[in-house]
């Protein structure tokens, strides 16, 4: 096993994660979105780490359920059986460092019973959880907040509203502490804790007895964390108390899944992950390999108002999810239901279940009913039984067999039956929102789509509202994205809910009905039209980009990458264009990290927009050096990351390698055709721009537009036009040379007429 097998299928990010150097680059945050492949990128990094010679036993990953350090556990003995790497929770991580024996050093009036007196001697070692003044050996056991607060009572102490959880906090004020020490030794000679009290006492270890902080930052010298964004306050410190001063903590997380708010998680810190750790690193995994494109556009609008520093833009990466069932295909837009009440709501439900089941042969299991309250829960599950549909987690008689959860849908070879009574794993999921987290389905119906559901209502002080209606923002993103192929939004007018019939507004999650009618004009109307809107908006934004490169200069070239994709959306709208885009998981076998050269068909000066949209980022082309006179111009040239090159003395490969040694990522998007095609078809392509992609050893990366042309120079109405967009597969230059004759291989006779014939023949099936 080489390290190469371990990168395999790895995206660009995920590769330089799992590489990542922590005495070069610090600290890493990973913000991980959701399908992103994090579990991956943890164990191949653990795998790496091992295989780079660090010892297993000096790695820790923590994570927050059993079940996902299991399943983390197991991948990494794939290639290393029986590697000693601490994969736990916080919890039993906890109870580990209280149970463990640690060095400490003896009092004198020990010392001097030692027959010895070497220096020596002057060290033994004890259980740790005597160290924090336990009695007997720590055991968790169920917390009891009633019979807590009733002995909380009994010292006085009841009107300091808090949790059994929290008895030995340290931010309790010094009045409560007092009273509270009663309890905490109590707790203290029983051993009997609750979950949380391993933690406090695992940090009061850590942070008060120096010997045992020694001996358990060296028993881990490398650190890593799953789910980052859900750990809490003193988690946080637990982990800090282990680092030490060292840069070693490699942390994965997604801020825009943080739905742990109301059980103590902080969101905060993760989003001062990088005040924290001055030295630290960012990497963003965009690539989602689980849903379609389509349901990807849907989740990022959700949080269009968020930090552009920390926002993500989440990119299709998968050809062939739901099992390559057809529907995947289709990239169907999410759906809106409408429905007056509960049985119309559920009706459509039914029929759309069965529909989709016959027609594109999917599973039971491939279908989920996502709510926000469990309450809902057991009003869908008893509607589906009703209809004579499975629902998982049912149990089944052995004796019936299938029959008992419906014979007309149910065959005999999807239902697991054990000792006569278990558990039907092949049913439609009905769940919470927080309890499908980790998980997806081919179809998601998510229910509810009200005010006072999703979102859940909100209580407090407005400052306590805004964070409750953040979260619950962060759980609808959650909701939406478990669907891989189709998404249903269902909003019901009137409902039972908590014993009365009520009405409800629409959520305001749902996105608001925007479309006007067309009016059509006369071309050249429209084409005044159009140029006065978009000049218009480029005016606008001319002023914007001032105040952000004075005031927030940090935030530019992110605030540049997100309008330049606002810009060509724009332009698509005011141009009436209907863009499909086929293929775009191939970007996600793009190394970015390389310069890579786009090659498209010149149909259209719409064609740079429209290449922005289809791969989702910026980037540049060659332009002549006289257009820098426009200073404006100049700026935004610059910023796309364009290669000026004087066309009348050449020089374009020392341009070329000049960008690359500045240090820019080189993404130039080029015409191989030169100027725009007057024909249908493809006219001959130069030369030129394949040797600059050898010389640079770039990727190639073909795309092919198909009526671009229509929008604009061959124009003969105002109404919307499609326009189809096809990614090919990228071409590693490379790669290309080494199998293809090496440094004797000439581009123009061999790589050349390869790129044109992929081109060519994507471009006539489009006809």
């Amino acid at each position: 096993m080489d390290i190469e097998n371990i990168l395999a299928g790895l995206n660009s990010d995920q590769r330089a994660a799992v590489l990542h150097d922590h005495e070069q680059n610090g600290q890493l945050l990973i913000l991980a979105g959701a399908g992103s492949g994090k579990t991956s990128v943890l164990t191949k990094r653990i795998q790496y780490r091992i295989l780079s010679g660090v010892q297993p036993e000096k790695i820790l990953a923590l994570t927050f359920t059993a079940k996902a350090a299991t399943e983390m556990r197991e991948r990494v003995q794939k290639l290393f059986p029986n590697a000693g790497v601490r994969l736990c929770t916080f919890h039993s991580l906890a109870l580990f460092i209280l149970k463990s024996k640690v060095p400490v050093m003896l009092t004198m009036e020990r010392r001097s019973r030692n027959k010895s007196g070497m220096t020596a001697e002057a060290y033994s070692s004890c259980p740790a959880y005597e160290l924090v003044g336990f009695k007997k050996m720590p055991v968790p056991t169920e917390s009891a907040d009633k019979s807590f607060m009733q002995e909380l009572a009994k010292v006085g102490g009841r009107k300091f509203r808090f949790s059994r959880e929290e008895l030995f906090s340290d931010a309790h004020p010094a009045k409560l502490l007092k009273k509270l020490e009663p309890l905490r030794n109590r707790v203290l000679e029983s051993g009997q804790v609750v979950f949380e009290d391993l933690i406090y006492q695992a940090i009061h270890l850590l942070e008060n007895h120096d010997e045992a902080r020694m001996y358990f930052q060296n028993q881990w010298t490398e650190i890593l964390v799953d789910e980052y964004q859900d750990i809490n306050p003193s988690q946080y410190r637990l982990v800090k108390a282990l680092l030490g001063e060292r840069k070693s903590l490699f942390v994965v997380g997604d801020d825009d899944q943080a739905i742990y708010g109301f059980r103590g998680a902080d969101i905060g810190n993760i989003n001062r992950f990088r005040d924290d750790f001055k030295e630290s690193s960012l990497i963003r995994l965009e690539w989602n390999y689980r849903s379609v494109a389509n349901i990807l556009h849907f989740s990022n609008r959700i949080f269009e108002n968020k930090p552009i520093h920390l926002r993500k833009v989440l990119r299709a990466g998968n050809m062939s999810g739901s099992g390559g069932s057809p529907i995947f295909k289709e990239n169907r837009e999410p759906e809106i239901w409408v429905s007056e009440n509960p049985v119309e709501e559920m009706q459509k439900i039914i029929e759309s279940i069965k529909l989709l089941r016959e027609s594109y042969d999917l599973q039971w299991k491939n279908f989920a009913i996502l709510v926000r309250y469990n309450r809902q829960r057991l009003y869908y599950e008893e509607a589906l039984r009703d209809a004579r549909l499975p629902v998982a987690g049912d149990a089944v008689d052995v004796e019936a067999g299938a029959e008992t959860v419906g014979a007309e849908t149910v065959g005999a070879e999807t239902v697991g039956v054990i000792n006569g009574g278990e558990i039907l794993e092949d049913g439609i999921h009905v769940e919470t929102v927080h309890a499908s987290k980790g998980l997806q389905y081919a179809v998601v119906y998510y229910a509810g789509m009200s005010e006072g559901l999703t979102p859940g209502s909100c209580s407090g002080s407005r400052a306590q509202r805004k964070k409750q209606l953040d979260e619950e923002r962060r759980l609808f993103y959650v909701g939406v994205t478990r669907a891989e192929s189709f998404l249903v939004l269902l909003y019901c007018k009137h409902r039972y809910w908590k014993g009365r019939l009520a009405k409800f507004k629409q959520s305001r999650f749902l996105p608001r009905e925007t479309s006007k009618v067309d009016i059509n004009m006369p071309v050249i109307l429209f084409k005044i039209y159009a140029v006065a809107r978009i000049f218009f908006f480029m005016f606008r934004y001319i002023i914007k980009i001032a105040f952000v490169y004075m005031f927030r200069r940090k935030d530019l070239d992110s605030w540049i990458e997100e309008k330049v994709q606002y810009f060509s959306r724009f332009c698509m709208k005011v141009l009436r264009v209907d863009l499909t885009i086929e293929d775009q998981a191939q970007l996600a076998k793009v190394d970015w990290t390389r310069p890579v050269f786009v090659m498209g068909n010149h149909r259209s000066y719409l064609d740079i927009p429209l290449a922005f949209l289809a791969l989702q980022r910026t980037v540049g082309f060659i332009a002549k050096t006289q257009l820098q006179r426009i200073p404006i111009l100049n700026f935004w040239m610059h910023k796309l990351g364009c290669v000026f090159i004087d066309r009348e003395k050449g020089g374009g490969a020392a341009a070329i390698q000049k960008a690359i040694q500045s240090g820019k990522m080189l993404r130039l998007f080029i015409f191989p055709e030169g100027t725009r095609s007057k024909r249908d078809g493809m006219v001959a392509f130069k030369s030129g721009c394949f040797r600059l992609a050898v010389d640079a050893d770039a990727i190639i990366l073909p795309i092919v537009t198909k009526g671009s042309d229509l929008l604009w120079e061959h124009r003969k109405d105002s109404k919307h036009h499609p326009v189809n967009m096809k990614i090919l597969e990228p071409i590693d230059t490379v790669e290309f040379k080494k199998t293809n004759g090496g440094d004797a291989m000439d581009p123009r006779h061999e790589l050349l007429p390869y790129v044109r014939n992929m081109m060519e023949s994507a471009y006539d099936r489009r006809v």
